[in-house]
């Protein structure tokens, strides 16, 4: 009886720190970098300071039509990356050129959100990107002017999760990094404050003509 009781003691904290768990992205957010951001853009308000709403990554598969096994191989890949079952993508209408129809499997997709969404941008940011052969950081002009950032990734073997002698192919994948950002300018920082390797802004050019 004393061993049950025991038992339950414990299953009960764990529940119970397993509830009060936060991702250390997470964390850092809301301990330094909605003040940070409050220093650059004199944000009067809390509620100005721009967020990360989602992480979305997609999987787009060509021949995914002719064999279903592509589509089950690049689906349990990405559940593996992100932590959470993705969902088959359909075309939205028929593509002659590609001999695709409506309805047809042509990839898949994960929508990341909370805590899974911090501790996916952890991995990225921390294992994943720097094992990119020739990686010299992101790109400041894949800004969609929305403050939303969006980069491809040529080979899915750069994370850990995935073991190269177990995978069918090397694909790639499209990140959308979306934020509550008004500007890119704020969604830079934002990311930037993240870890994010992104390259300097381009200096704006100053004109030399005369007045």
């Amino acid at each position: 009886m004393a061993d049950k009781i025991v038992t339950k003691k414990l299953s009960a904290e764990s529940d119970k720190s397993a509830s009060h768990y936060i991702p250390n992205l997470k964390k850092i957010y809301y301990d330094e970098i909605i003040q940070g951001l409050k220093k650059v853009f004199d944000y009067s308000n809390v509620m100005e300071v721009p967020k990360i709403n989602f992480i979305s990554l997609n999987m787009g598969l060509g021949d995914a039509k002719n064999n279903s096994k592509t589509l089950e191989s690049a689906v349990e890949e990405l559940a593996l990356i992100s932590g959470q079952k993705p969902i088959t993508t359909l075309a939205k209408k028929d593509i002659s050129n590609f001999k695709i129809r409506k309805g047809w499997p042509v990839g898949c997709k994960v929508t990341l959100r909370s805590n899974r969404m911090y501790e996916f941008l952890e991995r990225l940011v921390a294992i994943a990107l720097p094992r990119t052969r020739d990686f010299r950081g992101l790109s400041f002009k894949s800004f969609d002017g929305r403050g939303n950032y969006n980069f491809g990734i040529k080979e899915q073997i750069i994370f850990t999760e995935i073991d190269y002698d177990k995978i069918q192919s090397i694909r790639g994948m499209n990140i959308t990094i979306s934020t509550s950002a008004k500007t890119d300018n704020e969604a830079y920082e934002l990311l930037k404050m993240f870890g994010l390797p992104l390259r300097e802004k381009p200096a704006k050019k100053e004109s030399t003509e005369a007045v």
